[in-house]
């Protein structure tokens, strides 16, 4: 009989009210639940040890229509009838999909406790597409959409390089015009692209201009044997199957019509999907630390020593204590993130929210510390073996510095929040001073 924990799901999944959920966003979290844990999570720690994630579970996604939530709300609908894909998981419409649908989909993605299995499926579609979707001219979207909105191709995000991580402003991979003016010729290396190995397209930041952000341009760029393109796979100390690469390219030959957009905007379209980035990173960490922390209580309901189990020791019950409220505190703020996303506009919530979902994306990293180190303590010497009833947790641990990281490392996310909740002030507080005279 399996040992009972309180913190296995959130509340809402254990039968306690809350103000958020809809019947259609719990018939969307069971039809998740049921195909993500037969098609992933089942197989999550087999294929982590195998470093590698089989291509029949990307078409498997494709083919039940479970590639398209890793998109942001509201959802491409035109394009989506267009292709036959409008009808979700839990049998809901598209144009219904909201942000708490989309909080769902993450958090039942996370459930393995292993990111970098669900990475494997959920990186290149949530984070390479929304460009595309966003800005690409309707010549660019009719060409490549079609195939990667079906799951037909593959896409990832390519702009970090091996000088320059949460610094995009410092990027230096070119793209130089032609003579004809028909190409652009690509030169320069990406490293850490998560999907990269499998991807048929990138969506690249390059630079077409001169330095800084206003010297950045993003361009699909083809992958996938390209003459010039060369791609390895990255070892890295945890989470090895999400296909992690390091894109060489030389004199990379990719027409003009690829370019998203104008030239010089690069810096905006990345900051544009910021948001949706990091709330993906911040739900997905959050139960990892949920599933590190749940299965340190059921290990330590069963272990024995000293003569009396784990859990009948004081400094253990404190120490999950200490996890457990840090874990049910961010998961209460997330989802409070996800209602004010899905009721602000897109603008309003790039203004507002901005600041607060990095701060929360940072937070919860350090949340993943704290109880990915708790479990390995309490797991014992169990904890530091790669196999028996510590390799879980062992493997959590190792993904720690990949949730703290990407996507904007932790020290720069926690001083961008600051920054701009400062900004945000000082534009409401000029708001409510020009209301003031106006009443006067």
């Amino acid at each position: 009989m399996p040992t009972y924990s309180p913190f296995e799901d959130p509340p809402w999944l254990q039968g306690m009210p809350s103000p958020y959920y809809t019947e259609s966003h719990h018939r969307f979290q069971r039809a998740c639940r049921q195909f993500i844990d037969e098609k992933l999570n089942a197989h999550a720690i087999e294929w982590e040890r195998e470093g590698t994630v089989p291509p029949e579970v990307w078409h498997s996604f494709a083919e039940a229509n479970m590639l398209i939530p890793n998109l942001a709300a509201p959802l491409p609908v035109k394009w989506l009838r267009r292709l036959g894909l409008t009808t979700m998981p839990g049998g809901f419409q598209a144009q219904d999909f909201d942000d708490l649908h989309s909080y769902i989909y993450f958090d039942e993605m996370a459930r393995s406790g292993l990111l970098a299995v669900p990475g494997s499926i959920m990186a290149g579609m949530a984070y390479g597409v929304p460009p595309i979707l966003q800005y690409g001219s309707l010549e660019l979207q009719e060409r490549i959409l079609p195939d990667l909105l079906s799951g037909r191709k593959r896409s990832c995000i390519a702009v970090t390089e091996p000088d320059a991580g949460s610094d995009v402003a410092g990027l230096t991979t070119t793209a130089e015009k032609s003579e004809d003016g028909r190409y652009y010729i690509v030169n320069g290396n990406k490293k850490w692209i998560t999907n990269g190995i499998w991807a048929d397209f990138a969506t690249m930041a390059v630079r077409t201009g001169g330095s800084g952000a206003a010297g950045l341009s993003l361009l699909v760029v083809p992958l996938n044997s390209h003459p010039g393109v060369t791609t390895k796979k990255i070892a890295l100390g945890g989470g090895n199957t999400a296909g992690t690469a390091f894109i060489e390219l030389d004199d990379v030959k990719v027409p003009v019509e690829n370019l998203i957009g104008k030239e010089g905007m690069g810096m905006a379209y990345i900051m544009s999907n910021f948001n949706h980035e990091r709330m993906a990173v911040s739900i997905t960490v959050t139960r990892q630390a949920r599933v590190a922390l749940d299965a340190t209580f059921k290990y330590c309901l069963k272990r024995e020593a000293f003569g009396k189990v784990l859990m009948d020791q004081p400094v253990i019950r404190k120490r999950l204590a200490k996890c457990g409220a840090e874990v049910e505190t961010l998961t209460a703020w997330i989802e409070s993130l996800s209602y004010q996303l899905h009721h602000l506009s897109k603008q309003q919530a790039d203004i507002r929210l901005g600041g607060l979902i990095a701060l929360a994306k940072a937070k919860a990293g350090k949340v993943l510390e704290k109880c990915a180190s708790c479990a390995v303590l309490l797991h014992g010497g169990n904890g530091y073996t790669r196999s028996g009833q510590g390799e879980l947790v062992e493997k959590i641990y190792r993904e720690v510095s990949g949730a703290r990281i990407p996507g904007g490392s932790e020290d720069v996310m926690f001083d961008l929040a600051v920054r701009q909740l400062v900004r945000q002030h000082a534009r409401l507080a000029e708001m409510e001073k020009k209301v003031g005279y106006a009443r006067l």
